[in-house]
């Protein structure tokens, strides 16, 4: 692209009002914003995929968390892979792909000290904000670093059919558990558990989570619970966790958009006598175990030990649904936007 043809500006999303409980499309506004100029060390991205995820949705509140929440009336943000269309930097060069944070816009000027190259010979580039991403890079740590998986330990997992979810399943299946196990919203999403490698699964809708899960894991119960959801999937993870069970919190999507206070768990006294560990963890806290994964997870891929979904929507202007969507389970493996 030469200097000529460079965009002037770009269309994105911003939040247009902080939504009360579940999002609304009028929460979203499709809007067009002029680029800045590139500085030195600033490159210019055409962004290829963007993804949406659940954290997402508790940035859309005003309140203080662990990441800042999003502006009204300015640009959402979150993980994109895009293609470097002009550069004023060494580290570099125009068609570079790579991975950044400046997600929900066509076009992106961004420092090219926060972008990573994205090894497309590895795999395609929308990998790279799944399974070699930081969506892999959560499953990963959280279950071996967070919940201290060991070979031999049965482990459940919920949302398992989800970007995290699957991921997990499949690599304690390649580290040596005994048992998988993990919950599903849908018959399709509980058969593509099965096909994944999954020595159990079940819908949650099907009945009580907690009955369901003593019948798949059997007597010999459960020893890491990686908690995609909260609520009654936790409350049921402690009532067959065996003693010195581990639990790694990480999301709680039946949760997220509530405006009212959820009672569950309501056994949390069960870690007391059962000598439980739940430990709750971000990814950020996670990087310096990045290397290995990268490594580790680059050879699952190749030799199929480890196969990852995506459910793709096209259109910059459809990331709103595709946000409300993930939200309501519509996703099997990442739920990803084609720019």
């Amino acid at each position: 692209m030469s200097a000529g043809t460079l965009p002037a500006s770009t269309r994105e999303i911003q939040l247009a009002s902080r939504p009360v409980g579940r999002p609304a499309p009028e929460n979203f506004r499709l809007a067009e914003s002029r680029l800045p100029e590139l500085r030195d060390g600033e490159v210019l991205v055409r962004n290829l995929f963007m993804s949406v995820d659940p954290y997402m949705r508790g940035r859309m509140n005003d309140v203080k968390s662990y990441s800042a929440p999003f502006a009204l009336d300015e640009a959402l943000d979150g993980g994109a892979v895009g293609e470097v269309v002009a550069s004023r930097s060494n580290e570099r060069k125009e068609g570079d792909v790579v991975v950044h944070s400046l997600g929900w816009r066509d076009y992106a000027v961004v420092a090219a000290a926060a972008t990573k190259t994205a090894r497309t010979d590895l795999a395609p580039a929308s990998a790279f904000l799944g399974a070699l991403g930081m969506t892999g890079l959560t499953a990963y740590a959280g279950l071996l670093k967070v919940a201290q998986f060991a070979p031999g330990d049965a482990v459940f997992v919920s949302g398992a059919a989800g970007a995290v979810g699957s991921l997990v399943g499949q690599i304690a299946k390649a580290m040596g558990a005994s048992r998988v196990i993990g919950s599903a919203g849908s018959p399709a999403k509980v058969a593509r558990l099965l096909e994944l490698g999954f020595d159990a699964a079940f819908d949650y809708h099907d009945g009580p989570v907690r009955g369901q899960l003593e019948q798949a894991a059997g007597p010999g119960g459960i020893d890491v619970y990686f908690d995609n959801v909260g609520g009654e999937h936790l409350e049921a993870a402690l009532a067959v966790l065996n003693v010195g069970g581990r639990v790694a919190l990480c999301g709680a999507i039946a949760q997220y958009n509530s405006t009212e206070p959820t009672p569950a768990p309501r056994n949390l006294m069960l870690a007391i006598g059962k000598q439980l560990t739940l430990r709750g963890f971000l990814v950020g806290g996670q990087r310096q175990h990045a290397a290995e994964f990268a490594g580790k997870m680059a050879g699952w891929l190749a030799d199929g030990t480890v196969r990852y979904d995506e459910t793709i929507v096209d259109g910059l202007e459809n990331a709103p649904q595709a946000f409300m969507d993930l939200l309501d389970g519509a996703n099997t493996g990442k739920m990803l936007v084609r720019l």
